[in-house]
């Protein structure tokens, strides 16, 4: 899966919260300061070449739907920086966090036990 800059996943995230969704009600959903049309316009046509976002044509507008889950993409995006950074180890990656006291030994027993249900 192809990564998103900062600008497309800004985009992504009101696409994916909103399900469908006009251009209107995609800048409507942006934090402020709001992009102009244009440039919300031309990171959708991006988001569509990328295959993230279809097109419903209805005469000469157009609603905005993901192709890819929020899930599947967070999804792929971890498993990149696993990779990237910690030698494909998601313990190494665990190991990090909870050194950098990004993640306490409460969560990280909570978490366990959420591996040992499944």
């Amino acid at each position: 899966m192809k990564p998103l800059t900062k600008a497309e996943e800004q985009i992504m995230q009101a696409i994916w919260k909103l399900g469908k969704a006009f251009l209107r009600e995609i800048i409507d959903a942006l934090p402020n300061p709001k992009p102009h049309n244009n440039t919300v316009a031309t990171i959708i046509k991006i988001l569509v070449e990328k295959e993230f976002v279809a097109i419903t044509v209805f005469g000469r507008t157009h609603q905005y739907h993901p192709l890819v889950t929020k899930e599947a993409y967070s999804k792929s995006r971890m498993k990149n920086l696993v990779k990237g950074y910690f030698e494909g180890s998601f313990s190494n990656a665990v190991s990090f966090m909870v050194k950098e006291n990004n993640l306490s030994v409460e969560e990280l027993e909570v978490l366990l036990k959420q591996f040992k249900k499944r």
